[in-house]
């Protein structure tokens, strides 16, 4: 984003926001780093390790809190919007929202739109097996076919939203929820996005690090699957552009649904949270995608902004405490009043809002993989391998089905100025994030470190300790 200081980040929206009514977290941290377990957490107050959610297929049931299920029991009106992520098909989600959005034949011709296929099903863009962009995940510009947007799935949602914001219930206090896509893999976008990012001020992507032996298998293996090892500077860069148009989209969305709030009457009223569930590597050590059990920050790293309702006070601006995704459900339980009906980990950020010199926590943490023999946890079909081995996600994918280290079990602990991942089965990791930010020198073996390390791994045993678990707040009936 611009006003975190990228040069060639186009996000005019948010940039404003920050200006003038919301508060920019520049040190936030998802709780794993994909997108169900990391929705499970941030939607529970609860880290993943404490029921499980380490997997894609793993999602929230009946008897787990959810914080869209909260507010409707509370009387909010709920309209949800986009991907899910976070409710199993078996699952009612009318117990968790009052409207789930998704667009008809009758909205596309109401918007005088065509209906246009996700990059992950119109694969006209993907080149063929052994050539290099049959991994990359790379779309580059979509044509817009003379149409004035190009409406996919994204682009349904905000439309949808819009409609809906124009006679909005007055009766019962609103929630909103849009999760949108972009910018996820595959990189695609259309004009003016594509060409609106400066190729010349992208900043340089993390290279590849000259010890792959120090830094988790798990990358070591996609990198040599995905078969990009010959792209130049100049083809990363591109790929990198690509997602920053993504982003200005998004902006640029936002700053719409902002304008329909305007409209309304409710922006003023209206809390808003900005966020991602987590980043992508985007051509940092010549990867693309992201992984389930490493932690760099480009993976863990994610937007946060808030714009509080007025009367609750805030100063504008950017705050580099460190917070985690959790703290999302406490905050909103702060500012609706309801009190938590679970104990969750999450700690409300509205006295950052309001002094910008508070700090938060002293550590964030991020965790996922598996144990050996975890055969559920493996995200395997059977019956759908040889299918599954020409689908975009393989090189990695396939080493989550080995019994290798690769997919081992970890857990990320990061201060301001170290990171420790313990790894179960592999070699654990350690950085000095002052010296080397790019996470490219695993000092774990530094002797010079060695204090350091230990520090983190106490810290670590106390976060299990306090979090490890959760007593109901009911008591059961004895005889």
């Amino acid at each position: 984003m611009g006003h975190l200081g990228d040069p060639a980040a186009i996000t005019p929206n948010l940039d404003a926001m920050v200006k003038t009514d919301a508060v920019s977290f520049s040190n936030t941290f998802s709780q794993n780093p994909v997108c169900t377990p990391s929705r499970c957490s941030f939607m529970t107050g609860w880290y993943p390790h404490v029921r499980g959610h380490r997997t894609i297929h793993h999602m929230l049931h009946r008897d787990e809190p959810e914080l869209l299920r909260t507010l409707k029991t509370n009387g909010y009106y709920v309209w949800w919007g986009g991907k899910n992520d976070l409710i199993p098909a078996s699952d009612n989600v009318m117990d968790h929202c009052s409207v789930r959005f998704k667009p008809g034949p009758e909205d596309y011709k109401r918007w005088g739109m065509t209906q246009r296929p996700g990059l992950h099903d119109d694969l006209s863009w993907r080149g063929d097996p052994g050539e290099d962009n049959y991994y990359s995940f790379f779309a580059g510009k979509l044509d817009l076919k003379g149409e004035k947007i190009r409406c996919d799935f994204d682009w349904s949602i905000i439309l949808g939203v819009l409609d809906f914001l124009k006679d909005p219930p007055r009766n019962k206090p609103l929630c909103l929820y849009l999760s949108l896509g972009n910018p996820h893999p595959p990189y695609g976008i259309e004009e003016p996005y594509f060409n609106m990012i400066d190729r010349g001020k992208i900043p340089l992507r993390i290279p590849e690090p000259d010890d792959w032996s120090m830094k988790p298998s798990m990358l070591r293996a996609i990198r040599k699957g995905q078969g990009l090892e010959g792209w130049s500077e100049d083809c990363w860069n591109e790929l990198r552009a690509v997602y920053y148009g993504m982003c200005a989209r998004v902006d640029h969305q936002f700053g719409l649904v902002m304008n329909a709030l305007k409209e309304a009457g409710i922006y003023n009223e209206t809390a808003v949270f900005f966020f991602s569930d987590h980043g992508d590597f985007a051509g940092n050590y010549g990867l693309v995608e992201k992984t389930q059990n490493t932690f760099e920050d480009c993976l863990t790293r994610v937007p946060l902004l808030i714009k509080p309702p007025s009367g609750v006070k805030a100063v504008p601006g950017v705050r580099d405490a460190l917070v985690e995704l959790v703290d999302f459900p406490a905050t909103v339980e702060a500012l609706t009043g309801i009190p938590p009906a679970h104990t969750h980990f999450g700690r409300s950020l509205l006295p950052l809002l309001a002094d910008d010199t508070l700090r938060h926590r002293n550590a964030v943490f991020c965790e996922g993989g598996r144990l050996k023999g975890e055969e559920q946890a493996k995200e395997r079909h059977p019956d759908e391998i040889d299918k599954l081995k020409e689908g975009l996600y393989w090189p990695r994918l396939r080493w989550q089905w080995e019994d290798g280290p690769e997919h081992t079990k970890a857990v990320m602990v990061r201060t301001k100025k170290y990171k420790y991942v313990r790894r179960l089965y592999e070699q654990d990791e350690l950085y000095d994030l002052e010296q080397d930010p790019g996470e490219l020198v695993n000092r774990i073996e530094d002797p010079l470190l060695k204090g350091v390390g230990e520090t983190l791994k106490e810290r670590l045993l106390t976060f299990y300790q306090e979090t490890c678990d959760v007593v109901p707040l009911e008591y059961d009936d004895r005889n």
